[in-house]
C-alpha cells in the first residue's frame, strides 16, 4: 500500500528511549502532518481550546 508524503501514519517516527529500555520513547508528528496545509489548526485539550499556529519565519506558536 502506498501512502502520500504527508500521511501521518508515514510521518510518525519513535524517539530513542532514554530509559531502561521498558518503555517506547514518545511518538513524533510532524508539523506537516498536524497542519495539513494550513497555517493553523484548533486543539482541543482537557476542555480548552489551543490554536497551533505556523510564523512567516517558519517558527510554531502556540495559543489558548
Amino acid at each position: 500500500m502506498s501512502h502520500s508524503p504527508t500521511d501521518p501514519r508515514v510521518l510518525r517516527e519513535e524517539l530513542p528511549s532514554h530509559n531502561d529500555g521498558n518503555q517506547p520513547g514518545p511518538s513524533i508528528l510532524t508539523s506537516q502532518a498536524l497542519l495539513q496545509g494550513q497555517t493553523s489548526v484548533v486543539i482541543a485539550h482537557n476542555g480548552a481550546l489551543y490554536r497551533l499556529q505556523t510564523t512567516r519565519q517558519g517558527k510554531l506558536i502556540l495559543t489558548k
